[in-house]
């Protein structure tokens, strides 16, 4: 059995994306995080407006999958470089209204990612060491994830 403990929530705005249209590899789209923050019982703080973005990749199954680099800020002062790789897909309705910019249902549709973390910060070195996982949802101005740590 897998165990895990919360790390943090972390909130990402994502005001705009560009749509390349179809490449041979699927509909390419990049959006630009201009800024966000998390928040855990171990860590808090901000997401840096830039660099950061996600490089999204709507394949031709209907599955998205996301290419994402932040830079986060720690209330002390500290950087981590957090990236993630994940999926969303769901039915065809369910990710027209997320597409539509509505509120839905987590429950409705699958959103899971695998984040990866870099820091110099010795407070924080932990997270160079960790294996976590996440689970998302989409809101009008941005996902919103619940990060574990896998023990």
């Amino acid at each position: 059995m897998i165990e895990t403990r919360p790390l943090f929530e972390i909130r990402l705005q994502v005001p705009q994306i560009v749509d390349l249209g179809d490449t041979p590899l699927g509909r390419r789209r990049i959006a630009t995080v201009t800024g966000g923050e998390f928040e855990g019982e171990r860590l808090r703080g901000s997401v840096a407006g830039t660099p950061a973005g996600d490089w999204l990749l709507q394949r031709n199954d209907g599955v998205t999958v996301l290419d994402v680099r932040l830079l986060l800020r720690t209330d002390d002062g500290e950087h981590i470089y957090m990236s993630y790789r994940g999926v969303r897909h769901g039915p065809a309705e369910v990710m027209a209204r997320l597409a539509a910019g509505e509120l839905v249902d987590p429950k409705d549709y699958y959103f899971r990612i695998v984040p990866i973390f870099e820091t110099a910060a010795k407070k924080y070195e932990w997270l160079n060491k960790m294996v976590a996982v996440g689970t998302g949802r989409r809101e009008p101005t941005g996902p919103i994830y619940t990060i574990e740590e896998v023990l």
